[in-house]
């Protein structure tokens, strides 16, 4: 030690300046060097240093990084990294009572016991050092500091309920992430510092917090060791650590050292408790705020003569005892450990065999395990690097790149990018060993070029997790009571401050989803606050739109554009429902007003064009009697009725009375009577609505599409769907009403109690196929028998031009005959003594082709519909006399409501069933077939053909 070096001791609680007061004393010689617990507190040091003298006198030495001008004086360093026989002028160490912790406690002790100064030498740390240091550095002075702000304590707290410029400390990744969230979700985020953080993230991470972009820091114990941030609360969120090999309660001078990261220069602090953490002990408690400690006994110690001729004797020498009661022997550190692992490798012990390859292997060992995967793992990367240092004398490039090139990526989530980092905190440290890269430039700025690329990225992961950025603007522009810019772009978005913070959607501010606890009722507030404005600006706009911007939809809401601005609500009458707005409490109940008696000039405007020939027949003064009962059940019934509802009251209308409602467009059909301008798909939609409102459905039936004769039935529609819908239900499908109608005309010229089958025309209007039609015509009350019969085919040219004109029409008579005679067979069939017209047909074909004699004949399917002989549930059908068909031509009503008739109340065929042939004909389904003639060579063909004749 130099003779006339001033050793001091400067202790003291945090907050007092201690290490400002070290960088002043530094400065004020021409050389010094200070030691410091962590980079990130390093890296701070140095920047203040440069920010004072400049870069080109300031060196800044730890484990991964190395920046040494030519001309440097002053080096900052991390304590493990302080270089030794520089001869400094100055020499200083902060925190020196880490000499007590049982991982790096020896690294503290060694300085405290051989590194001086020239003319000055500082420790700089707590009260709790005073003993140790007295007992172990002779000729020391102390100098005590008081802290410049007062420290209380104020219990457990919740985070919900902690005020802004607060940091959470947790003793785990897994703690520090879970509550960083919670914060998110609750505040609107929150910075993240941990010791394992790169320089450059941890220093991206801070300045979110300092500039005010968040108001919360969730924070390992590392910000303990002298970062200065604008800290006004600090909260623990648990008392209990894993010091490397054990979980353990935290002693009171560690919680002070953390705690007294609250309060900055004269600002008060408070210190507490949260989430799950039991509140501090109030001897602890109190002791933290008085700055009282138990003084620190013993001191880790580890031996620094070591020996070097073997790897036993080098392990020989680190586990030597100490000779000061002070102080015990270090357990054990990871390059110790190495170094065990690595001696008892054959192809290691076999190398290291004289001073230099022994020395080699412990600066080998002495590489951090920075990746902490296991001590096996990596004991053999180092094994690796010093096979490599050992027979080459450097690392060789190409194997190195690879190790560096598979770290080169900014993918991943927080976890991959930390290991990552971790990763390459192990090359860093490799490329900054004097000797063991080639080109040491190279590599060391290229290994800091990952560091930086991948400490960007985690900065900006940690961000988009654990940092709302327009929670944390709004929040800020809130406090600051400043008036909140809101924008809306023509898709609804709304922007406030320029943050991205929900949708306009007609007169309600929907807020993102991803909001949730405290962060969405501050979105909201902020949102509707700046949305005032907007709303205002939102109703004039609307109350002066045209009706074509304006619609309905088929559940009864109100639209304007793509955007629900209110629904339907149904109202005395169908005709006059009212309307509901939906407007956002927050835009005032002018606006609401506005919005709401827009929607309702809509409607009634709606209605009124839609439904005009139906109100200006309930409108009709001249009605009276019977028409305007009949009247005022149309407009009840909104224009669609079936006939079966009214029977009665049809009947009992006269000529001069329905002739009246004719004018005004009412048609008396045989199902329903109806309006067929109502039946359009405008007024349909528009009826369907006003009806389910009426009904009070909870879910409105949609219409059916338009231009469509007949449509699925649908069985579990409200009762009277398909009339409003402009259909009759007939079996698996409905029918259009009008259609329906021009169905029943052709149908009464139908012999329906003999069978008829179904025409072309039939089958044509309804669009259907001929099963489809089989069961329309069940659901509207008729039978329809199924038959099969010999498909009929066209003769061929050559035989139809030699064949007698005679035979082809007696081959036609009697198909014409069947098909007029009536019959209560429901199948229509070939009468079996009119066959050999066909079999003539047939013959003269087989003399063609011989191959068609053996085919089977070709069969048809068809029905045979006749009159059920039940009354229908849908209406009469048939019609009064004198009543006058709405296509044109006038028809006699049949009498009774049942299927039509004629003179004497008998069914009416087309003409066969009162002048044909009297008498009973038998049919047959298809043509007799021939019979097979007996064949002359069977021994039994005599008998056969005697029982034959006989």
């Amino acid at each position: 030690m130099p003779q006339n070096s001033r050793i001091t001791a400067v202790l003291g609680p945090t907050n007092t300046g201690k290490t400002h007061y070290a960088i002043e004393r530094m400065l004020a010689y021409r050389t010094g060097v200070i030691g410091l617990p962590l980079r990130l507190l390093a890296r701070e040091v140095y920047d203040k240093i440069v920010a004072a003298r400049g870069p080109s006198v300031v060196a800044l030495v730890t484990g991964e990084e190395r920046i040494v001008p030519d001309r440097a004086q002053y080096w900052v360093c991390t304590v493990e990294a302080m270089p030794e026989g520089m001869g400094c002028d100055f020499l200083a160490v902060d925190e020196i009572q880490l000499c007590a912790d049982p991982e790096r406690g020896h690294v503290f002790t060694d300085r405290l016991l051989r590194s001086r100064g020239l003319q000055e030498t500082i420790f700089l740390g707590s009260d709790s050092m005073r003993p140790a240091i007295a007992a172990l550095v002779p000729g020391v002075q102390f100098m005590r500091r008081e802290r410049m702000s007062q420290l209380e304590y104020t219990g457990s707290r919740k985070i919900s309920r902690m005020k802004p410029r607060a940091a959470v400390v947790g003793f785990s990744v897994d703690d520090v992430y879970a509550f960083a969230e919670l914060i998110r979700r609750q505040k609107g985020g929150a910075a993240v510092v941990m010791g394992a953080l790169s320089p450059r993230t941890r220093n991206a991470q801070v300045e979110l917090y300092q500039n005010g972009d968040v108001d919360y820091l969730v924070a390992t114990d590392a910000i303990g060791m002298g970062l200065n941030l604008d800290i006004n609360h600090v909260a623990f969120s648990s008392t209990v650590k894993f010091d490397g090999r054990r979980m353990r309660m935290l002693m009171p001078n560690e919680l002070a050292q953390i705690a007294g990261r609250a309060g900055r220069g004269m600002s008060d602090g408070t210190f507490g408790v949260t989430g799950e953490a039991e509140p501090l002990d109030e001897g602890v408690a109190q002791a933290i705020m008085d700055h009282r400690f138990a003084p620190v006994r013993k001191l880790h110690w580890r031996n620094a003569r070591l020996q070097f001729g073997t790897p036993d004797a080098l392990i020989r020498s680190l586990e030597a005892a100490p000779d000061h009661e002070m102080l015990i022997r270090s357990r054990d550190a990871d390059d110790l450990l190495a170094l065990k692992a690595l001696s008892q490798v054959a192809e290691i012990a076999a190398r290291a065999i004289d001073g230099p390859s022994v020395k080699l292997l412990w600066d080998v060992c002495r590489v951090p395990d920075f990746r902490g995967i296991s001590h096996a793992e990596h004991a053999q990367l180092l094994e690796t690097v010093f096979g490599y240092l050992h027979e080459k004398g450097k690392v060789p490039n190409d194997w190195l790149a690879r190790q560096v090139q598979r770290i080169d990526r900014t993918d991943g989530d927080i976890d991959t990018l930390s290991k990552r980092l971790s990763f390459i905190r192990t090359w860093t440290y490799v490329a900054q060993r004097s000797g063991w890269v080639d080109d040491e430039s190279h590599w060391r700025g290229e290994t800091r070029a990952v560091e930086d690329r991948l400490s960007d990225a985690l900065h900006e992961r940690l961000t988009q997790r654990f940092v709302d950025r327009r929670t944390s603007v709004l929040l800020r522009r809130l406090k600051q009571k400043e008036a909140l810019l809101a924008e809306v772009n023509d898709k609804g978005e709304v922007t406030v401050e320029g943050e991205f913070v929900g949708r306009l959607e007609g007169f309600r501010f929907r807020q993102d989803k991803d909001a949730s606890g405290q962060e969405a009722k501050t979105l909201r507030q902020a949102s509707l606050q700046a949305l005032a404005p907007h709303f205002s600006l939102r109703a004039d706009r609307f109350y002066n739109a045209p009706d074509t911007e304006i619609d309905f939809t088929e559940q009864g809401g109100l639209m304007w554009g793509t955007e629900a601005v209110g629904k339907l609500v149904a109202g005395a009458d169908p005709l006059k429902p009212t309307v509901t707005a939906f407007v956002d409490d927050e835009a005032g109940a002018d606006v609401a007003q506005k919005v709401e008696r827009r929607l309702q000039h809509f409607i009634d405007r709606k209605i009124a064009a839609l439904f005009e020939p139906l109100l200006a027949l309930g409108r009709d003064e001249e009605l009276n009697g019977l028409a305007r009962g009949f009247a005022f059940q149309m407009v009840e019934n909104l224009g669609v009725i079936p006939r079966a509802q009214v029977a009665d009251e049809v009947k009992a209308l006269d000529q001069d009375t329905r002739g009246a409602l004719r004018k005004h467009g009412v048609r008396f059909g045989q199902f329903t009577i109806f309006m067929p301008l109502m039946l359009k798909p405008a007024p349909t939609r528009l009826r369907l609505v006003l009806w389910a409102l009426a009904k009070g459905l909870d879910i409105f039936p949609e219409a059916p599409p338009p231009g469509l004769v007949t449509v699925p039935t649908d069985k579990g529609a409200a009762e009277g769907y398909d009339a409003m819908a402009g259909y009759r239900a007939a079996g698996e499908r409905s029918i259009r009403i009008d259609m329906l109608e021009r169905l029943a005309d052709m149908l009464r010229v139908e012999d329906s109690r003999g069978g008829f089958e179904a025409k072309a025309d039939m089958l044509s209007i309804t669009g259907m196929t001929l099963e489809q039609f089989a069961d329309l015509m069940q659901g509207l009350g008729y039978t329809a028998e199924r038959g099969e019969r010999v498909k009929v085919k066209a003769a061929p040219v050559a035989v139809a031009a030699d064949a007698p004109a005679d035979a082809a029409a007696e081959g036609e008579a009697p198909a014409a005959e069947a098909a007029e005679a009536p019959t209560e067979d429901a199948v229509a069939e070939t009468p079996a003594e009119e066959a050999p017209a066909e079999d003539a047909v047939a013959e003269a074909a087989t003399e063609e082709t011989k191959s068609d004699e053996a085919a089977e004949p070709e069969m048809e399917v068809f029905f045979t519909f006749a009159w059920g002989g039940r009354r229908n549930q849908g209406g009469n059908r048939g019609r009064g006399r004198g009543d006058r068909n709405e296509r044109g031509g006038e028809r006699g009503e049949r009498k009774g409501g049942g299927k039509p008739r004629g003179k004497g109340g008998k069914p009416r065929g087309d003409g066969k069933g009162r002048g044909g042939p009297k008498g009973a004909k038998s049919y047959e389904a298809r043509p007799p077939k021939k019979e097979k003639a007996i064949d002359p060579d069977n021994p039994f063909a005599a008998a056969l053909m005697g029982l034959k004749k006989g």
